[in-house]
């Protein structure tokens, strides 16, 4: 074996590791810096205090592991000048003055840029109606960096746009609930007039809907009344008997009784017209006319005299009904 092994074959000497507890710490800085800027970006409250630190704490942990990395390999035989090293000894100096500023100053640097991102960030909040985090922010911008003449801009455009967003929003409410009256659906009407007063407590405009709805029941009811009444002295038999069962449902038991003898007229007259027309139409031999009447009867007088006796004919009718139509 040849002794003077060949140039190209010399190996080259290993370079030593850093050391493991070095780059655990600048691993953990690096988290911690991560993290920073991640709260900062999600809580835009911490916006102006976490993403600058967070900042920070990675332009640090960058200059430290390069500081780390150049004093290795600026160890004899690496190759590294000593002015390379030097240079970046001075701007981590600077970075490391940075940093050691207290707040207050940081937040003197950086008024314009600190100012953008709060403007920005309560615009937002005003697009998304977001009012309360829009005024948290206006609060900021005022107390804590002296922009009192912008807060004070934004508090009047806050102010405007939910005085402008809260009227849309009840109007549109009380659309929907004159519906519901105009469709006598009253019990649904009284529970969205509670609904309505609890979203909109401080609103001028939805006091008293508890009692729109009970008024434009009574007229209701009034109007009921009077329509029975006018048609039953009228003779209008029928239309008394719509008008009754409809009127019914709004009646008490004491209320009724004013109403009782006109109404036994009424179903008495209603009864007597259908049993006439149903005897007409039999004699006449109209079946499916009859069978219809017969029909009305039964589920209008179920337990009347009459109902019984159409019951005992009605089948019959039925089949001479059929044997017509065929």
């Amino acid at each position: 074996m040849d002794p003077h092994p060949h140039p190209e074959f010399t190996p080259i000497p290993r370079r030593p590791q850093l050391p493991p507890a070095l780059i655990a710490g600048i691993a953990a800085a690096a988290v911690i810096s991560v993290a920073m800027l991640w709260v900062g970006l999600a809580r835009r409250t911490d916006l102006l205090v976490f993403a600058p630190a967070g900042g920070l704490g990675l332009a640090l942990t960058a200059l430290v592991g390069g500081l780390a990395l150049a004093r290795h390999q600026s160890a004899p035989g690496n190759g590294i000048p000593a002015s390379k090293l030097d240079e970046l000894v001075r701007h981590m100096d600077q970075v490391a003055e940075q940093g050691s500023l207290s707040d207050d100053a940081r937040r003197v640097l950086n008024r314009r840029r600190d100012r953008e991102l709060l403007r920005h960030a309560i615009e937002e909040d005003i697009a998304a109606e977001d009012w309360d985090a829009a005024m948290v922010l206006v609060k900021e911008l005022a107390e804590r960096f002296g922009y009192r003449s912008d807060a004070e801009e934004f508090r009047q455009r806050i102010d405007q746009a939910r005085f402008e967003t809260v009227q849309r929003k009840v109007s549109e409410e009380l659309q929907r609930l004159d519906i519901l009256i105009a469709q006598r659906r009253w019990d649904q009407a009284m529970i969205e007039a509670a609904r309505i007063g609890r979203l909109y407590p401080d609103s001028p405009r939805i006091e008293g809907l508890r009692h729109r709805v009970e008024h434009a029941r009574q007229l209701y009811k009034s109007d009921l009344e009077r329509r029975f009444l006018t048609s039953a002295e009228e003779s209008r038999i029928d239309e008394a008997m719509s008008v009754l069962k409809e009127l019914d449902a709004y009646l008490s038991e004491s209320e009724a009784e004013p109403y009782r003898e006109v109404a036994r007229g009424v179903i008495g007259k209603a009864r007597d017209n259908l049993g006439a027309q149903f005897k007409l139409a039999v004699q006449d031999r109209r079946w499916h006319r009859a069978a219809e009447i017969g029909e009305q009867i039964i589920d209008q007088f179920p337990n009347s005299r009459m109902a019984q006796e159409v019951r005992d004919m009605l089948d019959q009718i039925r089949a001479r009904a059929r044997e017509v139509a065929v």
